[in-house]
C-alpha cells in the first residue's frame, strides 16, 4: 500500500511510553539515561581521556609555534577550535558504516590525485607564483571535498561480501536491528514472534511510524481507530520483552513524503532490516538491496505440509459454491472443499486429501469423504456403531472459534470457485 506521510503534528499524550528516546530495560520499562550512562562510564571516560590529550596538544602545539604570525595566546585559541572541530568530525565518522568510510576514503584519494594533476598543469603555465599556488591550493581542496563528499553517499552501493569476509568482523560483532513498519505493528502478530523469542537484538521503531499510528488511533473513523490503538498496545507489549532492545530513530527525511520510502532511507543508514506484511513495500525494498523480514511469508511457511492421499479429520463450516460441496477451515485459516459433504454441516467428518493447490494467495486443500471411516467399526450384531457428530454447541463453539482467527491470518485464502481441480 502507498502511504503519505502527514505534516500534522499528532499529540502525543495517546502514545506509549516509546514516544521518547531510550531502550528497554529488564524489568520492561524504558531505563533511565543516567543508569545508561553510568553503565558506560569506562568506555566514556576512555574516549573523554583520549580526547582532552588531543586537544591539549593541539592548544600547546599553537602556544609554542604561534604560526602566521599570531600571538601565542590567539594561535592557542585558534588550535583548539581546530581540536573541536577534528572531535565532533571523528564523533560523526563513528555513525557511519564501514562502507560509506571506505567509500570516502576512495574518495578523498581520487580528489587528491586529481588535484595532483591540476598542479602539473599549472605548474607548466606562466601564471604568476603566488596566483598558481592559491589555484593549486583551490583545486586540492574543492577536489578532495567533491572526492570525500560523492565517494561517502555512494559507499552503500559497495559490496563488502567481494572481499571474501575480510570486512565481516564488524558486522558479526553486533546484531542487525529491524525497523518495524507501521502494518505489521497494526497486524499485532509482530508481538506474538517477539515472545516466542524467533525475533532479538535492537527494534527500531521511527518516529515517524508513531506519529502514523497516532493519527489512525485519534481517526474519526471507529475501525481505524481501534486498529491504531491496537497498534500501540503492540508497542506497549514489545516494550515489556526484557530479550529485545526498542530504540526510537528520531530521524526524519523532510524530503520524502512517502513513509515506506522514509523507511527504505532509515534501513539503508542503520543497516537494519524491515519488518513488514506490506507486498509492495517488501518488493520496493529488496529491488533496492534492503532486507526485509515478512510476516505473511513465515506464516505461510509455518503451514502443516498436507499430501494427497493423507487423511485428516476437518468441521464442515458450511455449504461449497459447486454442487454438494462443503467448505472446512484447518487452524491455521487454509480452506478445505470436500466432495460429498453439503449434507454433513456442522460436523466433523474425516476426508482423504484428493489435491493441493499453492497459489500466491495461499493455499487451498481439495478432499473427498473417507468411506472406510464413516463406515466405522462393525458391532456384535451386525449394525454399524454411530458416528460421533457434534451438537449445536459444539457447532457454535467451533464457529466462535473460526471467527476468532486474526484476519491476517486468514488474508491468504484464495477467493476462487471451490470447485475440485484436477
Amino acid at each position: 500500500m502507498s502511504r503519505t506521510h502527514s505534516s500534522t503534528e499528532a499529540a502525543t499524550s495517546g502514545s506509549p511510553r516509546s514516544s521518547q528516546p531510550g531502550r528497554i530495560s529488564p524489568n520492561g520499562r524504558l531505563a533511565d539515561p543516567a543508569a545508561i550512562h553510568a553503565a558506560r562510564f569506562g568506555a566514556w571516560w576512555d574516549q573523554f581521556l583520549v580526547r582532552f590529550i588531543f586537544a591539549a596538544a593541539c592548544v600547546a602545539a599553537g602556544f609554542h609555534f604561534h604560526p602566521f604570525g599570531l600571538a601565542p595566546r590567539t594561535a592557542a585559541l585558534v588550535w583548539f577550535a581546530f581540536a573541536v572541530g577534528v572531535i565532533l568530525f571523528e564523533i560523526r565518522l563513528q555513525r557511519a558504516s564501514m562502507r560509506r568510510l571506505i567509500g570516502a576514503v576512495v574518495g578523498a584519494i581520487l580528489g587528491t590525485l586529481g588535484a595532483l594533476l591540476v598542479n602539473e598543469v599549472l605548474a607548466h603555465t606562466t601564471i604568476p607564483e603566488v596566483s598558481r599556488s592559491s589555484l593549486g591550493v583551490g583545486a586540492l581542496l574543492v577536489l578532495t571535498y567533491i572526492g570525500l563528499a560523492v565517494g561517502a553517499s555512494k559507499g552503500d552501493l559497495l559490496n563488502l561480501q567481494a572481499f571474501g569476509g575480510l570486512f565481516g568482523s564488524e558486522r558479526s560483532g553486533r546484531r542487525t536491528p529491524k525497523v518495524l513498519d507501521t502494518s505489521v505493528i497494526i497486524d499485532g502478530r509482530i508481538a506474538d514472534i517477539c515472545e516466542a523469542q524467533f525475533m532479538d537484538g535492537v527494534i527500531v521503531i521511527p518516529q515517524f511510524v508513531l506519529r502514523e499510528l497516532q493519527l489512525v488511533a485519534d481517526s474519526a473513523d471507529g475501525l481505524k481507530r481501534q486498529r491504531g490503538r491496537r497498534g500501540l498496545e503492540v508497542l506497549q507489549r514489545i516494550q515489556k520483552m526484557p530479550n529485545l532492545e526498542v530504540e526510537i530513530a528520531e530521524e526524519d527525511f523532510p524530503h520524502i513524503a512517502d513513509v515506506d520510502l522514509k523507511l527504505i532511507e532509515l534501513a539503508r543508514r542503520h543497516d537494519a532490516k524491515i519488518v513488514t506484511n506490506d507486498y509492495n513495500l517488501n518488493k520496493v525494498a529488496t529491488l533496492q538491496g534492503i532486507g526485509v523480514l515478512n510476516v505473511n511469508q513465515l506464516a505461510n511457511a509455518l503451514k502443516p505440509v498436507v499430501l494427497p492421499g493423507e487423511s485428516m479429520r476437518v468441521f464442515i463450516l458450511r455449504e461449497g459454491k459447486e454442487y454438494n460441496q462443503g467448505v472446512a477451515y484447518l487452524d491455521d485459516g487454509t480452506m478445505v472443499v470436500v466432495d460429498g459433504a453439503k449434507k454433513l454441516i456442522n460436523k466433523n467428518v474425516d476426508i482423504t486429501v484428493t489435491s493441493v493447490h499453492q497459489t500466491t494467495a495461499g493455499k487451498m486443500i481439495f478432499g473427498r469423504i473417507d468411506e472406510r471411516a464413516e463406515q466405522g467399526p462393525r458391532g456384535s450384531g451386525g449394525n454399524a456403531l454411530p458416528v460421533e457428530t457434534p451438537g449445536n454447541g459444539l457447532a457454535a463453539e467451533a464457529a466462535r472459534a473460526a471467527d476468532s482467527v486474526p484476519s491476517a491470518e486468514r488474508s491468504p485464502r484464495p477467493i476462487v470457485p471451490e470447485s475440485r481441480r484436477e
